[in-house]
């Protein structure tokens, strides 16, 4: 199954015909932000009379070479050039909409009120977004736009999420909450700001959408000089790319926009012996989970598998450490939601945590039963555990020994004879007698070298694993 591609969201509105063009212009000249929406009365004698004006010039002239030069300009992603220079906006400060010498848009409006925030959707944002790419306005700190928003990029922002106040790059984030790179979505933002120097590098730009399933690079609407854009923009941002912080307007409503809706889940009943405690579904973030990780939210994830049907990969129960149990139970409940390929990798993301938290979505299902064939009797092993048999080979101690928790000296015996062997690299600080993470990799990357795929390269020795290993 190929990876999924993530592309920026197109409102269904944003047609690219010739008379759905020439509309969005006509209205971006007029400011056509909807009253419903932030616009502003004073505007509709002037919104009304350019879009007569231009539906007069449509039928006059039936569109005409003007009009379809007109549109062959609207701006859109275009090339993807992945050599922009940072543009180093800077911002001006806190302001009333319309700016000081202005009218606020409401009595006592000043700056920066998150208790006065609008509700709005991601849809509204992203097409407030465009009122001024399409308008082409141009980059200032210290002019506004007649809609009342400065012409800067935290005035920008503020413009798209209709805040009602010119915030600026260090006052937006009181209206937001963080969020993880995995959970944006459009008409998110990413952040930098400057305390030392607000005017040195602070800047602020809307997310848009992934380009391409390796989210390396996003869709960027923003506000820069000359004027507005929206272009490909390397993860999180040309220079000082580590510093811009991904944040969720608080007043956002609704999922992504403009994608096939998830087809809805069916709640599953909670087993009879009761239920774990109530976990938030908020998703911590995707640091807090894989090799490494040692938290209360990898316990909690274990319980949720445990409840969803995951108690087979707990023989020991949950707990803080991240381990290969729960990798495993995380990617059997992937499965049994129909995801495969990254979408099924074992690590949760904030879809699999919220399915998880919520109870919903389909739960693990038991492990497929085998018929059984003629009954054996164990053979008793010919050699001790841990002591060398034929040729000097230290036995197969079986499979059981090489899971989390479990230490023993053929552990350590088996790293050396990894490194030895050349298949060392994931060791940080040399093989031990505890099973660790490092180990499993190791031990895959010797399996895959003889050749071997699927379930006869998961990290775990075999005795054909260990006996080419001891050869």
């Amino acid at each position: 199954m190929p990876m999924p591609v993530f592309e920026e969201y197109e409102p269904a509105g944003d047609c690219v015909c010739l008379g759905c063009a020439q509309r969005r212009r006509a209205l971006a000249r007029a400011r056509a932000i909807p009253l419903r929406d932030g616009g502003h009365r004073a505007a509709r004698g002037a919104r009304r009379a350019l879009v007569l004006a231009t539906a007069a010039g449509v039928v006059l002239g039936g569109g005409g070479s003007a009009a379809l030069a007109a549109s062959a300009a609207a701006p859109g992603l275009g090339p993807v050039r992945l050599d922009d220079p940072d543009p180093g906006s800077p911002q001006g400060g806190r302001s009333p909409l319309h700016g000081p010498k202005g009218t606020p848009a409401k009595p006592g409006g000043l700056p920066g009120a998150p208790s006065t925030i609008r509700r709005i959707d991601r849809t509204t944002i992203i097409n407030r977004a465009k009122l001024w790419l399409d308008a082409k306005v141009p980059y200032s700190m210290s002019e506004y736009w007649s809609d009342g928003y400065r012409q800067d990029c935290s005035g920008y922002v503020s413009m798209a999420w209709n805040l009602g106040t010119n915030e600026w790059t260090g006052s937006l984030d009181t209206f937001a909450t963080r969020i993880a790179k995995e959970e944006l979505l459009p008409g998110d933002m990413l952040l930098f700001h400057n305390p030392a120097d607000p005017n040195n590098g602070s800047h602020v730009v809307l997310f848009g959408g992934w380009v391409d399933g390796t989210r390396t690079h996003y869709v960027a609407y923003e506000q820069t000089r000359p004027h507005t854009r929206k272009q490909a923009t390397p993860y999180g941002y040309w220079a000082n790319a580590t510093k811009y912080l991904p944040y969720r307007f608080n007043g956002v409503t609704g999922g992504v926009p403009g994608s096939t809706p998830t087809p809805p889940v069916t709640p599953v009943e909670l087993p009879a012996t009761g239920s774990p405690p109530a976990v938030s579904a908020t998703f911590p973030g995707a640091s807090k989970f894989g090799p490494g990780a040692n938290n209360e939210y990898v316990t909690q994830l274990g319980r949720l598998l445990i409840e969803r049907g995951g108690a087979r990969f707990y023989p020991n129960g949950p707990g803080p450490v991240w381990s290969d149990e729960d990798r495993l139970a995380t990617q059997a409940f992937q499965r049994a939601q129909g995801w495969t390929g990254a979408d099924a990798d074992g690590i949760p993301g904030a879809h699999t945590w919220r399915l998880l938290a919520l109870r919903q979505g389909k739960s693990i299902p038991p492990a497929a039963s085998t018929t059984p064939t003629k009954p054996t009797t164990p053979t008793k092993p010919t050699t001790p555990v841990g002591q060398a048999g034929p040729g000097g080979v230290p036995a197969y101690p079986g499979k059981a020994f090489f899971r989390p928790g479990r230490s023993h000296a053929l552990i350590t015996a088996l790293g050396r004879r990894l490194v030895q062997k050349g298949f060392g690299k994931h060791y940080t600080s040399g093989p031990g007698a505890l099973w660790s993470e490092a180990d499993r990799r190791n031990v895959e990357a010797f399996q895959r070298a003889q050749g071997w795929r699927g379930a006869s390269a998961d990290g775990y020795p075999g005795p054909e694993t260990w006996r080419r290993l001891f050869a």
